[in-house]
């Protein structure tokens, strides 16, 4: 891909993605099912030993390399259900994937039961997405630190991880400034995306398969959210799409040496 087409793609991906994150919804149960996946299908076995890319100190829109692998990264969890949705999912199919998680959001608590083996195991990544999912450059520097250190204490009484280094700020806000202080969090990999389900408001399931369908590449980083239902109606669908293209599906970790 060259340049003019690489920056082309990422302006258009982050135009789709960012409403990603871009509305709080109100945290708390929600009714319906979890969706169910893909009974008798091949699980993903993991990823062969990967020769890992140091962690980058800035902006992170794609995987390292000339790679067949995807990330599928799942942000906020205003939802319980659609957490609990995706936590079977990985232990269903083998799916790997990174969670961005606001503990303030109380599913990443009632649902460690399920998440908290996948990643034990290593087949999901925790990450830091702050606390309570504010715009950090309407924060002083001070805020900020609340958000992040905050959430790394949930992290560690919770997961056993302080959600480093991988920081996704919430609604992709961030400038040169916030960039440098979170580096001295502990954060120097300010993680973005290269493709969204556009699920970060409520959409039919066939617009966030569509979504995936034009977003699922090799060496793209996908952002998804927890919040809305009708992403677990579409589960193996997701899953269908990865398979059919021959991808790895993989988390953050295993492809950069964290």
């Amino acid at each position: 891909m060259d340049r003019r087409t690489f920056l082309t793609s990422i302006a258009a991906a982050v135009a789709t993605g960012l409403a990603a994150c871009g509305a709080d919804a109100t945290p708390g149960r929600s009714p319906g099912g979890a969706g169910a996946p893909l009974s008798g299908a091949p699980r993903f076995t993991p990823p062969k030993p990967l020769a890992k890319a140091p962690v980058p100190y800035g902006t992170l829109f794609r995987l390292p390399g000339d790679t067949k692998t995807v990330a599928l990264t799942i942000d906020d969890g205003t939802n319980e259900t659609v957490i609990e949705g995706y936590a079977k999912l990985a232990r269903d199919t083998g799916l790997r994937l990174t969670f961005f998680c606001n503990g303030v959001n109380s599913g990443w608590t009632s649902h460690a039961d399920l998440l908290r083996p996948l990643h034990d195991e290593n087949q999901i990544f925790i990450a830091n997405h702050t606390w309570s999912h504010h715009d950090l450059l309407r924060l002083s520097p001070a805020e900020v630190a609340d958000q992040v250190r905050r959430n790394e204490a949930f992290l560690q009484k919770t997961y056993g991880t302080l959600g480093r280094p991988f920081m996704r700020p919430p609604y992709g806000s961030h400038d040169h400034a916030l960039d440098a202080q979170l580096a001295d969090l502990g954060y120097p990999a300010v993680t973005m995306w290269l493709g969204s389900l556009g699920d970060s408001t409520v959409q039919k399931p066939a617009a966030i398969v569509a979504s995936a369908k034009q977003w699922m590449l090799p060496g793209h980083i996908v952002i998804g959210h927890a919040n809305h239902l009708p992403v677990t109606k579409v589960y193996g669908q997701l899953v269908e799409i990865i398979r059919a293209r021959a991808l790895q599906p993989v988390h953050l970790g295993d492809v950069f040496a964290v």
